[in-house]
């Protein structure tokens, strides 16, 4: 396994640049990986906020893209240069990426730490590459994917360090508690969400995982009781929903899927569509490419909609 906490250092991937080395230091440089310019100026207040914001960003791709910094005052025969090529330096700050020689995307303006975040992560993948917090979602992933809890958990909890608002670090931390057994520190990280990333997707389907698991750990044992209710009344929805929480409680997805469309078909408004509801709320849970949710969801497309 990748051990992410103790990798080689690597050469500072930002620095300061002029008209004599921007040549060296952003178009051949561009060649092997993509080069962001920051055009700047000592009197601009902005600068002073995107700088720093850049700086962060750029450190924490990991020497995958660097940061050259330009003063426009300082290199006034570049700027009109560069100007002249038809790169909009009339005002600052301006940050100009550079790929294979070439002027691959630009923004003005002080983005914020998100907007910022995303260029970065676009021009890698228009490189070829991707941020290195994404790596370490995929590995964590697939080992809890594997049944490798623990070492899934250092990778997450490695990101959530770097990243204290990626949902889908702080979403796989919350998985491998529940695949722990440690339900109680799940639902803990899950209150203690930043406010701006608890409605993610990630976070809601982890809520409704831990939900299900709840419910379904009290219905598990009851399923010979819903089943002799529904002998007795085909009809009884309450029972038959019930089923259908203890079925994916024990990884029964498509019987679980199943009984909701049994219920729906009998009557698809009783208790304000409880059925349906129940078969949504196992999507969030499932995760919307899970097969069984992509198979289940074809079966409700059919019945909505034929």
């Amino acid at each position: 396994m990748m051990n992410v906490l103790s990798q080689a250092p690597s050469p500072d991937p930002i620095m300061d640049g002029d008209q004599k080395t921007f040549m060296q230091d952003v178009i051949q440089a561009s060649r092997e990986v993509p080069v962001l310019v920051d055009f700047w100026a000592t009197w601009c207040g902005p600068c002073k906020t995107l700088t720093p914001t850049l700086e962060k960003v750029v450190r924490a791709a990991g020497g995958r893209v660097r940061l050259v910094k330009i003063d426009i005052d300082k290199n006034r025969s570049l700027v009109q240069q560069l100007t002249q090529m038809g790169l909009p330096l009339q005002s600052v700050p301006t940050v100009a990426a550079f790929w294979q020689g070439q002027i691959a995307d630009i923004f003005q303006g002080a983005l914020p730490e998100s907007d910022v975040k995303r260029f970065i992560e676009a021009l890698l993948k228009m490189a070829g590459g991707q941020m290195p917090g994404a790596d370490l979602l995929a590995e964590g992933k697939t080992l809890l994917e594997a049944g490798k809890a623990v070492e899934a958990f250092e990778l997450f909890a490695a990101l959530a360090e770097q990243e204290p608002e990626n949902a889908e670090a702080l979403a796989g931390l919350a998985r491998c508690y529940l695949a722990l057994g440690e339900e109680e520190q799940a639902q803990g990280m899950l209150a203690d969400m930043p406010a701006k990333i608890a409605e993610h997707a990630e976070i809601v389907a982890v809520r409704s995982q831990i939900e299900l698991a709840i419910a379904g750990r009290e219905a598990a044992g009851k399923t010979g009781e819903f089943e002799r209710r529904l002998a007795a009344d085909p009809d009884d929805h309450e029972a038959r929903i019930e089923l259908a929480i203890a079925l994916n409680a024990m990884e029964q997805r498509t019987e679980a899927a199943d009984a909701l469309f049994a219920a729906m078909k009998r009557d698809p408004a009783w208790n304000d569509q409880a059925a349906r509801k129940q078969l949504l709320k196992f999507f969030e849970a499932w995760g919307f490419m899970d097969p069984a949710t992509v198979k289940a969801r074809r079966q409700l497309s059919t019945m909505l909609f034929k």
